[in-house]
């Protein structure tokens, strides 16, 4: 990956709706050019989708939170088919450590929040953390030099 990848995938991140041709203005190269790099960066998985970022808090969701669901009572994979179906768990990653799970949601309120930790406690500790803020998110990420 040279350097042009690398501006191009800033450019991106950025503002995922800039055209190809502005795309090709910043970086002063041929749209053709511009199309066949993003086109071999989707084929090598560097790219993986392009989409639109939501304010939860613009839709109603004003509390996001972080929980840590540890001492699983049941397997990974039926707690994994759990939280698929959930539409308040934005996130869901399974980690290394004391912690089985590490999840992101966004709930309406605090009543949306009790019944959300109620549905999780069958199936393991939940542990819950408000998000006051964030003062780092959606960080451009860029392959070492």
């Amino acid at each position: 990956m040279d350097q042009l990848d690398r501006s191009l995938l800033q450019l991106l991140q950025e503002d995922g709706r800039m055209t190809v041709s502005e795309l090709s203005k910043r970086l002063a190269l041929s749209r053709p050019s511009i199309s066949e790099r993003l086109l071999r960066l989707q084929e090598r998985g560097v790219i993986t989708g392009f989409g639109a970022r939501v304010s939860p808090a613009a839709v109603g969701r004003n509390i996001q939170l972080i929980i840590q669901m540890s001492e699983l009572k049941v397997s990974p994979t039926e707690f994994e088919k759990r939280i698929m179906n959930d539409d308040e768990i934005m996130e869901c990653h399974r980690v290394t450590g004391t912690v089985s799970y590490i999840l992101k949601a966004a709930v309406t309120g605090m009543d949306a929040l009790s019944e959300l930790v109620e549905r999780l406690m069958p199936f393991g500790n939940v542990n819950t953390s408000v998000i006051l803020s964030s003062p780092v998110m959606n960080r451009s990420i860029l392959p070492k030099e």
